[in-house]
């Protein structure tokens, strides 16, 4: 039945991450973001609060969207509801930018900002993922999911056109940066309407709502639930990698541009569009066209890590940047499609909303020490210069081998009792 709305689901899910993948290189992984807090005087330090921010938001307060729409048979509407609020508070930066430029507060009004952007994002994620997960049959996710990241990826490779031509132009000014938060504020609030093109259809098998229970009780409930689940603990481990290349592709841009002769328009837009063009050829031949099974197609997005994280390491030259930005998107455009089909069948669960939103938790600490722990690390050893950034990524490398351990202890055909995942 649920088949019978694949095209019209994937259209309606593909047209909001299109629109979003336009101002997803501005706000998420964005080497924009970091040249435009260096132009502002921030340290390595503070410039790690993005990810920080970004991984509390999506660890903490996704239980509370979590519990709220957990009784919910349908979710369109919360999911708009989210998206919306979601695209206000880079809406309200933009237009303070705008009014009263560089005063000396700017960074801790960014800083508030983009905070209230973690929450929202974060209470976003796990009913957006589970609601997504659910418009697809299960033979058909992953080539569902693929579809939709090609369009986000499409749109993120525009983008970071775009922001390339506009850099050049108008370096990262107040006034044009603002334009930039302002755009992208207003693109993320009204691409919440295309997900009236979707169909919802009620799905059998076991539910993980509420049920009268409290948010403290749901929350130690659902930890329980996934701490029971063995299986599901070594994929959350074997995922631990998505921290890190997050993290290095939060500092890898400063790196380029300070100590290696990148000029800052091309390390804000063209190494963008290398990572998106990246994960766009993996989202076709992983994805749409389905090479390779779900734990080799992991272990591809680690290989494409490590790579490139050689190649930054050992090269500083501009080609080695280029392929290192492509191999970054290569890894996170796999992640990106095989992450929600991989909890919704490990959960063992119809609804795994639940999943989306406390397993973070259990990656909370990692998640946001990683880039604070690194970016302390950059302003303690400035002195080292270049090497204090090779050093990292030298790191970075071993931690991503490292989750190769746990990954290949992965079943990914785990068989289901009762609707809970078993071993």
């Amino acid at each position: 039945m649920i088949d019978k709305y694949f095209k019209q689901n994937v259209f309606g899910i593909s047209s909001v991450e299109f629109i979003w993948g336009l101002g997803l290189p501005v706000v998420i992984e964005s080497t924009f973001l970091q040249l435009f807090l260096k132009s502002l005087g921030a340290s390595s330090f503070v410039i790690g609060f993005i990810p920080a921010f970004f991984f509390v938001g999506c660890s903490i307060f996704g239980l509370l969207s979590s519990y709220f729409t957990s009784g919910m048979a349908f979710k369109r509407n919360a999911v708009i509801l989210l998206h919306v609020v979601s695209g206000f508070a880079l809406l309200f930066f933009g237009c303070f930018l705008y009014v009263f430029g560089k005063i000396p507060s700017i960074i801790l009004v960014f800083f508030i900002a983009y905070a209230v952007f973690s929450v929202c994002i974060g209470m976003t994620v796990p009913v957006w993922l589970n609601y997504a997960v659910n418009l697809l049959s299960e033979d058909r996710t992953v080539t569902g999911f693929a579809y939709m990241m090609i369009a986000q990826n499409v749109g993120r490779l525009i983008s970071s056109i775009l922001i390339v031509r506009w850099v050049e132009k108008y370096s990262f000014s107040p006034h044009s940066s603002a334009l930039i938060f302002i755009a992208v504020g207003v693109l993320f609030t009204l691409s919440a309407l295309l997900f009236l093109f979707t169909r919802e259809v009620a799905r059998d098998g076991e539910q993980n709502n509420r049920g009268g229970r409290s948010l403290a009780r749901y929350t130690i409930d659902s930890i329980r639930h996934i701490l029971k689940n063995r299986n599901f603990l070594f994929f959350l481990a074997g995922d631990m990698d998505y921290f890190v290349v997050v993290t290095v592709i939060s500092f890898y841009a400063n790196y380029a541009t300070t100590f290696c002769g990148i000029r800052p328009s091309v390390a804000a837009g063209l190494f963008v569009g290398l990572l998106y063009t990246g994960a766009i050829l993996t989202n076709i031949f992983l994805g749409s066209l389905g090479y390779l099974r779900m734990r080799d197609k992991y272990i591809l997005s680690k290989s494409a890590t490590v790579t490139a994280l050689i190649l930054i390491v050992l090269f500083q030259d501009y080609w080695s940047f280029l392929l290192a930005s492509f191999l970054f998107g290569a890894s996170r455009g796999t992640r990106m499609i095989v992450f929600g089909p991989s909890v919704r069948k490990l959960s063992g669960l119809s609804d795994a909303t639940s999943y989306f939103a406390a397993a973070p938790l259990l990656t909370l600490l990692f998640a946001t020490g990683m880039p604070l722990v690194f970016g302390k690390f950059l302003d303690r050893f400035a002195w080292l210069g270049g090497d204090s950034y090779r050093i990292v990524f030298a790191v970075s490398a071993l931690l991503i081998v490292s989750t190769l351990f746990f990954l290949l202890k992965v079943d990914f055909e785990p068989v289901k009792f009762n609707g809970q995942t078993g071993k």
